[in-house]
């Protein structure tokens, strides 16, 4: 049955919303290849184990840029007219106890010249950002007083525990010794109640901290993308047993960061804004031929490539005080680094201090073969309180919960696709992709908000076939 329900989770998609996977009561997905995908699939809720689960909501923006708060029944019981980069619940102790405030994007622009990266799936930047409550009232605004009246903000934004906010954002400038005129340096910013910046670092100052050869310093500098680190999340280190024990590296108000771009996580220490922990550039291959992915833990942390949503496990949750990763295997580093062919993506829970690996997931951790479970680029990967792991496989635009083990106790597709235009063809484009998904507590919400725990159990999959029209 495990390898049933792991089978559930591949395609691209183009097909049945929630309204006929209720009337089939439940389908399977078919199993796709790591760059070929089905046409036809169900979405919503697939699989869902309430005992094995941690029953909760699950936040994520669509591609119809609304933000929905679903249960794992696939139920939306809550949704925002915004989007964001991410959309991002906060926890009520952070916002004196106040329940159902998420993070969204207030404002948007055409980006201009530098703004404009190659591969940038849009094109639009993030003029405002800010905190929105249950009804969608705006509580708090950050952009009208960033550099040049625009918080340029992406990939992240978080409430610390001072009541200010950490907002990761670009600014555009020239960088001496780079070959592209103006550059996108990823900043951090601490920004107060008034919208005001108290506190900030830039990453292009930091160079020489990485750990980067001469030679791979000459070919970030000569890189034609302006997104030369392309950082992708920013994140409060947080309490940890690793400070109680006397590290000072792990200082709760530590910022700890990665560069999908050159491969690397990175901590920054707040007092002095060194870096002061990292963990690449420099990876030993994931196995001698460059081919296969070891499944034995624990064991030394082998290469990552392109990784996304790195931070520490908090404390309380199984596995506190570790680095959690989604570690796509997309293309990146200086030079590039040496890939498997047919490998998947990987997530990786691995201990700071004897960097080593110490559980991971993978599509082999599921019955699968490694290659089912890839995203190349976006995706994250949350530590739950019953131990298990929430995963979004951004890329296709699906959502589920591993134990331990590697079983599969929930799964979702996401049902509302962004639809265009292509610009060559005219033929319409459908894309499910997510960025980045979010667990959110019961509690969270406000009291009264509804959950359903109702199961969801899949037919074998070989048995499954859509019948012919008449």
């Amino acid at each position: 049955m495990a390898r049933a329900q792991a089978a559930t989770a591949r395609g691209a998609r183009e097909g049945f919303g929630p309204h006929l996977l209720l009337a089939l009561g439940a389908s399977l997905l078919l199993l796709a290849q790591a760059r070929a995908e089905p046409s036809v699939f169900p979405t919503g809720v697939t699989i869902y184990d309430p005992t094995r689960a941690y029953n909760s909501y699950v936040l994520f923006p669509g591609g119809d840029d609304v933000s929905r708060l679903i249960d794992l029944t696939g139920k939306v019981v809550h949704e925002w007219k915004y989007t964001g980069q991410p959309v991002a619940f906060i926890d009520p102790a952070l916002v004196g106890g106040s329940r159902g405030h998420i993070f969204v994007t207030l404002a948007t622009e055409e980006g201009k010249g530098t703004d404009l990266v190659p591969g940038r799936a849009q094109t639009r930047i993030r003029k405002a950002v800010g905190e929105v409550d249950w009804s969608g009232a705006k509580i708090w605004e950050f952009g009208p007083n960033a550099p040049g009246g625009r918080a340029q903000q992406h990939h992240d934004i978080a409430r610390l525990p001072n009541g200010n906010t950490l907002v990761l954002a670009n600014v555009v400038y020239p960088l001496p010794g780079f070959s592209a005129p103006q550059v996108l340096d990823d900043v951090a910013y601490e920004v107060n109640a008034d919208g005001d910046i108290v506190w900030q670092w830039a990453a292009s100052d930091h160079l020489d901290e990485i750990g980067f050869t001469a030679e791979e310093l000459k070919l970030i500098k000569a890189s034609k993308s302006a997104d030369y680190l392309h950082v992708n999340n920013l994140k409060p280190v947080g309490p940890n047993h690793w400070y109680d024990e006397g590290d000072s590296r792990f200082a709760p108000d530590n910022l700890i960061f990665d560069s999908r771009s050159a491969n690397f996580i990175a901590v920054i220490d707040r007092k002095t804004r060194k870096i002061v922990w990292t963990l690449g550039p420099h990876y030993p291959p994931i196995s001698e031929d460059g081919s296969t992915t070891s499944r034995k833990t624990p064991r030394p942390v082998d290469q990552i490539s392109g990784q996304h949503d790195a931070q520490i496990i908090p404390k309380g949750l199984p596995g506190a005080g570790n680095l959690l990763v989604f570690d796509n295997q997309g293309e990146a580093g200086y030079p590039h680094a040496a890939v498997s062919y047919t490998g998947g993506s990987r997530v990786l829970e691995i201990n700071p201090v004897t960097r080593e690996i110490v559980w991971q997931y993978t599509g082999a951790s599921s019955g699968q073969p490694g290659w089912a479970f890839r995203s190349t680029h976006i995706s994250n990967a949350r530590r739950l309180p019953n131990g298990n792991t929430f995963i979004d496989e951004g890329q296709i635009g699906r959502f589920f919960q591993v134990t331990p083990e590697g079983d599969i106790v929930w799964e979702y597709i996401n049902p509302y696709p962004r639809r265009g235009k292509d610009p060559e063809t005219g033929k319409p484009t459908v894309n499910h992709a997510v960025y980045r998904a979010q667990p959110v507590p019961y509690d969270w919400a406000p009291e009264g908000t509804p959950h359903g725990e109702t199961a969801v159990t899949p037919p074998e999959n070989s048995a499954f076939h859509i019948s012919a029209s008449k």
